[in-house]
């Protein structure tokens, strides 16, 4: 007990709607569920765990975690909870701010209890039928001063990973149990596969489909990761959670999962370093920044992106390099800086062609080629484009580009292609054109699960209004508009994206 509120508690608690009395008796009743009836709460306890910072002994943090979890629709960690005995419950600094939001960055060797809490709860909410959207997402700024010092440091692959009787581990009591056993190079290599199809089908089909089998393979291997290996299986296995989670999270991310996409690329930073993999852990965060571009918060996407860059190492090749750099290039496109946009985009070609491909590209960089370098310039004009019109006919020629060079199986890609594209035609005043386009990828979207598709559509329905007389624009318009679902508003308070 410290004597200070608890506010990640106390918050929590507020939007829940409980009394301390309710919460107590709910306590004790799940805790029986769990196989805990010893256990007595009652309403003082709640207070000072509330009001005092006191920590509850272990089950109760993991029975709050799953009625926090069902009552509010969105997973819920301890850490979440501020009830973790590592010196952090939610203290706020003298302006206000957070000093570590939503628990991050955790002490190395929670890493794999944190992935198999947050997994097992994510496939709770799947199996319950709840949305699991109801959080805020930590702004960049936020999680770029929390996670500054420790991406910098020399990451290392704990020899005392989690032990089976750590107080702190977590016994996965309330969803599903994994014994932790070892397991040998080939299963690892079957896992390293698994991750490719699953990776494939998220790139041509969207994430919805497969989301929850991604987190279920994750939430399996979290389990793995609490026996320790040696050190070389250890550092794959490491490896495997971090793709796994960044897929988990790209998967979020595309179906409107926000908060919990956000999540899940820092676990995958996490694993990545963990594993001494710096790269993927910059990589992943990366995709943290995509996603606060998507959701129109380029300032945070810029923050995020100088941890990315810089968090990195010296060993990320130039390929991957030039990747981060088109990402920094939309964010700033967004805001209107277009002079830094060019200089940015001038850098990621320099990049990308002097990478001489005498080191292979790590698994996870397969999918960025010259068709994605393409795309992203095509998107990054077509998004300057909004402030500076004459942009639109760069943009058209990278979109074109991207288009021949796209592989099949990249479906996804192709769309995002064919409405960066029209939405370039409309802004160039080429309607004919952007009509034609924009058929082309409302033809192929029905069969993909990708929500971000739909919200890029919009954006570019937008720009029809002006051609509103024109009989073929009249027509698309209605096309579009009875195509797509029902407008809502976006999880974690972004705007939708100007595509």
């Amino acid at each position: 007990m410290n004597g200070q509120l608890n506010t990640r508690l106390s918050d929590l608690f507020g939007l829940a709607g409980w009394s301390k009395g309710e919460l107590a008796r709910l306590v004790n009743r799940q805790a029986a569920a769990m196989g805990h009836p010893q256990l007595a709460t009652d309403t003082s306890r709640v207070r000072r765990w509330i009001d005092m910072g006191e920590i509850p002994r272990d089950p109760v943090p993991r029975v709050l975690a799953v009625l926090f979890t069902e009552r509010l629709g969105r997973v819920v960690t301890i850490e979440d909870l501020g009830l973790v005995r590592h010196g952090r419950v939610g203290k706020q600094r003298a302006d206000g701010s957070a000093e570590h939001p939503d628990g991050v960055p955790w002490a190395p060797e929670r890493t794999a209890a944190v992935l198999t809490e947050f997994t097992g709860m994510d496939l709770m909410l799947n199996r319950r039928g709840l949305v699991g959207a109801g959080a805020a997402l930590a702004a960049g700024s936020a999680l770029t001063s929390a996670m500054h010092d420790w991406l910098h440091t020399d990451p290392t692959l704990k020899a005392d990973a989690p032990r089976l009787d750590d107080p702190l581990q977590v016994d996965p009591a309330g969803f599903d149990r994994y014994e932790a056993a070892p397991i040998g190079s080939q299963e690892i290599e079957a896992l390293e596969r698994s991750v490719e199809v699953f990776r494939a089908w998220d790139a041509s089909r969207g994430g919805g489909l497969q989301r929850k089998a991604v987190v279920g393979q994750l939430n399996e291997v979290g389990g793995m990761l609490a026996y320790r290996h040696p050190d070389h299986l250890q550092r794959r296995l490491w490896g495997v959670a971090a793709n796994l989670a960044v897929l988990a999270g790209w998967m979020s991310h595309d179906v409107g999962l926000e908060p919990t996409a956000q999540k899940y690329f820092v676990i995958a930073a996490h694993a990545a370093r963990e594993g001494g993999d710096r790269p993927r852990a910059g990589e992943a965060l990366s995709r943290a920044a995509r996603q606060m571009v998507h959701l129109g918060k380029p300032e945070d996407a810029l923050d995020l992106m100088k941890l990315a860059k810089s968090g990195s190492g010296e060993q990320t090749l130039p390929r991957t390099q030039a990747m981060l750099y088109t990402i920094e290039a939309w964010a700033q496109a967004s805001m209107g800086k277009g002079q830094a946009m060019r200089r940015t985009l001038g850098q990621a070609e320099d990049l990308f062609v002097s990478d001489k491909g005498d080191v292979p590209p790590p698994s996870w960089m397969q999918m960025f080629d010259e068709a994605d370098l393409h795309g992203m310039q095509a998107l990054a004009y077509r998004t300057l484009a909004e402030h500076e019109p004459s942009a639109a006919r760069l943009a058209q020629r990278h979109a074109k580009e991207a288009i021949a060079l796209r592989l099949k199986g990249r479906d996804r890609s192709t769309i995002f292609d064919y409405i960066s594209l029209a939405s370039a035609c409309f802004i160039a005043d080429d309607p004919e054109q952007a009509a034609r386009y924009a058929r082309l990828a409302l033809v192929s979207m029905g069969s993909n699960s990708s929500l971000r598709t739909w919200d890029r559509l919009r954006e570019m329905y937008r720009l029809t209004a002006q051609y509103a007389g024109y009989p073929k624009i009249e027509d698309l318009r209605a096309e579009i508009k009875q195509a797509l679902p029902k407008a809502a508003a976006r999880p974690g308070g972004g705007k939708w994206v100007q595509a």
